[in-house]
């Protein structure tokens, strides 16, 4: 089974989870920059000429796509990675995914997803070691 797991998080913290996504073998995402408020509606700013309240905060919103044994360890990996310990860290989703098609090679489920040096190759490899 195939999952996809969306992470909305504060944008500064990007190149930090990417760096640490990459680390453990985690290789194809999408990300898209959005706006959006939480359980704390937005923040208040205060400026020259009064105070003025921000709805909707830049966020971004990362999309991954990866097989069910790697799920948890990627979700941790978002994270610790993402977290800051303030309001509005943000929020991970987990969505299951019915099938996953190559457009180029016509690919289909797992043989879609795999890349070299990915997650799924690193544990092959790991595994192959210890035979």
């Amino acid at each position: 089974m195939t999952k996809k797991i969306e992470a909305i998080f504060r944008e500064e913290k990007l190149d930090d989870v990417k760096k640490a996504l990459y680390s453990i073998g985690i290789v194809g995402m999408n990300v898209t920059e959005v706006r959006g408020h939480g359980r704390q509606g937005g923040i208040t700013l205060s400026g020259r000429t009064g105070t003025y309240q921000v709805d909707f905060l830049p966020r971004v919103q990362l999309n991954i796509i990866l097989s069910d044994h790697n799920v948890e360890k990627t979700i941790n990996t978002i994270q610790q990675a993402a977290q800051t310990g303030n309001i509005g860290d943000g929020l991970i989703f987990v969505y299951p995914v019915d099938e996953v098609i190559r457009i180029r090679t016509g690919e289909r489920g797992h043989d879609a997803l795999a890349y070299e040096g990915d997650i799924d190759t690193r544990q092959e490899v790991a595994m192959a070691g210890v035979a």
